[in-house]
């Protein structure tokens, strides 16, 4: 049953093994609503891993999941009706322009036709994906930045509480990050909450106002970006937390013609 004084997302305990090696461990992390938090982490750290669990695209080895106070296992499509979701290597139907793309996800979802018609026209004119439609460009042919943004348009078509978004400004240029970053405040601004992975410490720094850093598949630090940085900057916590690693004097020698 949705709590309307719930989080807006939490995990609590999450962990998955894979080949026994241990990607996230109890990992735990509080979304509080109208938030917008930043999930920052070395590579192989488990975010993607966390992230995938905590939208119920992959079953966890134990902890919860909880959206809005409803379990994303225990409830799944209940669940799943609140959160907008853009996974790491969102696998779309590519022989579509992406009109159509929304069209189908939009209906699949049980959305009006003419609701879905009118969203996905606004969301591919704002996201700058009209003139590639105009043309008849199938979603085959985009750009990764293009695929970033038509993901981005399916995680929002039905207007959802929560959206979890990995790396959602990668390979996105300038001006669309510009155009990404407004919406994702404006959707705050009215009442939704966000979870966005990336690994663009002053990206986070500029539009988050939450932030976690997980490393070696457990949260090491979480809070208000003013909690979790103190009087440093993001990127010295970060070094601080996961490790620093450098060139020494003597490596790559051979680079030196």
């Amino acid at each position: 049953m949705l709590s309307e004084t719930a989080p807006a997302l939490r995990l609590d305990g999450l962990t998955k093994a894979f080949s026994g090696k241990t990607a996230a461990d109890h990992v735990g992390l509080t979304v509080p609503p109208g938030s917008l938090t930043g999930l920052v982490g070395p590579n192989g750290a488990g975010k993607t891993t966390s992230l995938a669990m905590a939208v119920g695209l992959l079953r966890p080895d134990s902890g919860t999941a909880l959206v809005h106070g409803v379990d994303v296992w225990a409830e799944p499509a209940t669940a799943k009706a609140m959160l907008g979701v853009l996974p790491d290597g969102l696998a779309l139907p590519e022989r579509l322009t992406g009109a159509e793309l929304l069209t189908y996800w939009g209906l699949l979802r049980g959305m009006d036709a003419a609701v879905v018609r009118s969203r996905a026209a606004e969301l591919l004119r704002i996201l700058e994906l009209e003139e590639a439609e105009e043309r008849g460009v199938l979603v085959i042919e985009y750009s990764t930045g293009m695929r970033k943004k038509i993901g981005l348009a399916t995680a929002l078509l039905h207007a959802p509480k929560v959206l979890v978004l990995d790396e959602p400004f990668e390979a996105v240029d300038p001006v669309s990050a510009r155009v990404l970053r407004a919406m994702l405040r404006r959707f705050v601004a009215a009442g939704g909450s966000v979870v966005l992975s990336s690994h663009v410490m002053s990206l986070v720094e500029d539009l988050c106002d939450r932030v976690a850093i997980i490393a070696d598949g457990r949260v090491v630090a979480s809070g208000t970006l003013a909690e979790v940085r103190g009087d440093s900057t993001l990127e010295d916590v970060f070094v601080r937390l996961v490790g620093e690693r450098s060139v020494g004097a003597e490596d790559l020698l051979w680079l030196a013609t």
